[in-house]
């Protein structure tokens, strides 16, 4: 008696065929595993900045260190075999803490348990000053953006203007060099200008640089990261 399950059909491979599935498979494999380490080291920075907000505002002792408190910090962290963690990145973590408390909609059960226990990130009402319809989620943030791209962003004072270029880069999906051509060339202030917005997105975007599919292993924050993290493994 044949079985009634329907078989899927048998795929007549040729090496071509064979070569181009291998290679698929791994421009898939390769593109998850970049989005997966470039969400976990958005919110590992988002989170440090987070910590340092709260320490500076309700630690107990505070004090003590007063303005030299990231200096500190950065080398206990350092003593401690973390990477990349000098004072002006600690600073930069708190600052894109501040830029982006709305990536705190984006978090999970677990990633919330690594927080300070009865503490809430920045109020939104209070800390962003542009309307929800212009603002980005958090989910959007992390996942279409590396964080060496919010280091270049939150750079820009400017709220409305850093939400332009967020959403100019999500678009064309620009890589970070292309990200900082564009902000040195004046995109926004030229787009306030010109008479023709659409054309001239339209030309930005047909010459911009994209980014890469697979693990951008050599950018200094992935390496920093990735290092880190397979030097403790070793060490187990």
């Amino acid at each position: 008696m044949k079985s009634s399950k329907s078989k899927a059909p048998s795929v007549n491979l040729t090496f071509d065929r064979l070569v181009k599935a291998i290679r698929q498979v791994h421009d898939e494999m390769a593109s998850r595993a970049s989005r997966a380490v470039n969400v976990a080291l958005t919110l590992r920075n988002w989170a440090i900045g987070l910590y340092i907000h709260e320490y500076e505002q309700n630690g107990a002792d505070r004090a003590q260190y007063g303005e030299q408190l990231l200096e500190q910090l950065a080398q206990r962290l350092q003593a401690g075999g973390l990477q990349r963690i000098e004072s002006r990145e600690l600073r930069r973590y708190r600052q894109f803490y501040q830029c982006y408390p709305q990536i705190r909609e984006s978090l999970t059960p677990e990633f919330k348990r690594l927080l300070p226990v009865g503490r809430f990130p920045l109020d939104l009402k209070k800390r962003e000053s542009l309307a929800p319809e212009f603002r980005h989620s958090g989910k959007e943030i992390i996942n279409q953006l590396s964080f060496t791209h919010l280091a270049e962003l939150i750079a820009i004072d400017d709220a409305l203007k850093r939400v332009f270029y967020e959403t100019e880069c999500m678009r064309g999906n620009w890589s970070v060099r292309e990200l900082k051509r564009q902000i040195y060339s004046f995109y926004y202030e030229r787009s306030g200008l010109s008479k023709n917005k659409k054309k001239l997105a339209q030309l930005v975007q047909a010459k911009a640089g994209v980014a890469e599919a697979q693990l951008a292993i050599r950018d200094p924050y992935i390496f920093e990261f990735l290092g880190s993290s397979l030097t403790k493994l070793s060490r187990k």
